[in-house]
């Protein structure tokens, strides 16, 4: 699938428009979303949840200052020295107010660079005049060899230029960091993700949870993207869960909105679906009004397809999606509208996950405890 790469943007519709000015109106009343979310390493099996997995109330991380001269935590798959260099590049991602997502983006480029070693010039060995952590080039304005030696330095002068890509928190982790680095090899940085999670996790005490796999964590404040790269897609009242008693084939969450409330793209991905599902009576039901319980389907509905084979369904929605199957979008991108369209008793989001890239019920997994670990939490304080 060929989907053309670039930041997402608010929808061109001036209902889309509309929706934007609503949304950033709100998201200064909202208050943090994560309280359910854990301040420890998760565990992520096979790409599903693992069932025995607890969730404790027990914070969203300290975002504790990082002493990269003092005792560090230990890692097994880092050495000390290199665990030195990686609390370096937080403490300096930390001192320039960059993100927690920044932090993991910029670790994860320097494991791919130069394994979290500060590589002397090597002469008829280097890549070019390459040299240090991030393999920067004095040749390619960096700094001089003498500057480009401080780890220090190469990692202020990543995230002075990280901080120049548009939107670069909702772009997967490989697009933002060649933005900025421009490797002959830009689709490897992504499998240093998980690695460079953890680092940033056991530093920080839970600041950038990760859970494996292909995702990396953070508990986000409303209207945030984490350092997972995910989002809440509406803030709501969840008012029905996942597969209940009551509703054993619910493969989804649904969460009370009121019509019209923008609907956010959970993390970046591919639109694989946007198009109306309902009919009555064996016949098709139009989605532009409201159906109801009567109705069957998902009225207006989009499916879009993210990293480590993970799509998400966002059902019910008010009118015809925002976007179109081969858009790529970014975290936080507005896909549509809330509504109730399709076998649905009033507005509300309904929002499931599915994992192997199976979009079946097969696939479906409960999105409260996946959303909980992607540090961007359906359920509120209290």
């Amino acid at each position: 699938m060929n989907a053309r790469v670039g930041v997402a943007a608010a929808a061109t519709s001036p209902r889309g428009r509309r929706l934007s000015r609503q949304l950033i109106a709100g998201i200064a009343s909202l208050v943090l979303v994560c309280a359910l979310c854990t301040g420890g390493v998760a565990v992520f099996v096979a790409g599903l949840l693992d069932d025995s997995l607890s969730i404790a109330s027990t914070g969203c991380g300290t975002d504790a200052s990082v002493d990269p001269n003092g005792p560090l935590p230990e890692l097994s798959d880092l050495t000390e020295d290199q665990m030195r260099v990686a609390a370096i590049i937080v403490k300096v991602g930390q001192d320039l107010a960059i993100p927690p997502r920044g932090w993991v983006i910029a670790i994860a480029t320097a494991l791919q660079e130069s394994r979290l070693t500060n590589h002397p010039h090597l002469g008829t060995r280097n890549d070019h005049d390459s040299i240090g952590v991030f393999q920067q080039r004095p040749s390619q304005g960096w700094g001089t060899v003498e500057q480009l030696s401080d780890p220090e330095y190469q990692a202020r002068k990543f995230y002075d230029r990280l901080a120049t890509v548009a939107g670069w928190q909702t772009l997967p982790l490989t697009v933002a960091a060649q933005r900025v680095q421009r490797s002959a090899y830009p689709n490897a940085y992504a499998k240093h993700e998980p690695l460079a999670a953890m680092a940033v996790d056991v530093l920080t005490g839970g600041a950038g949870r990760a859970a494996g796999a292909d995702l990396v964590l953070r508990c986000a404040a409303a209207g945030e993207i984490a350092a997972s790269g995910w989002t809440v897609p509406v803030f709501g009242e969840l008012v029905s869960g996942f597969r209940t008693s009551s509703r054993p084939g619910h493969n989804g969450v649904d969460i009370a909105v009121p019509k019209g409330t923008p609907i956010l793209a959970a993390a970046a991905g591919v639109v694989l679906t946007a198009r109306c599902n309902a009919h009555s009576g064996g016949l098709p039901y139009s989605c532009d009004r409201d159906g109801g319980i009567f109705v069957q389907g998902c009225g207006w509905y989009v499916d879009i397809l993210h990293a480590a084979n993970v799509i998400t369904r966002y059902c019910h929605l008010a009118e015809r999606p925002y976007v179109t199957p081969g858009m790529y979008i970014g975290a936080g991108h507005i896909i549509g509208a809330s509504g109730s369209s399709g076998h649905s008793s009033g507005p509300h989001l309904h929002f499931e996950v599915h994992v192997n890239a199976d979009s079946s019920r097969f696939g479906a997994i409960d999105p409260v405890p996946f959303m909980q670990q992607a540090g961007a939490s359906l359920v509120g304080p209290g």
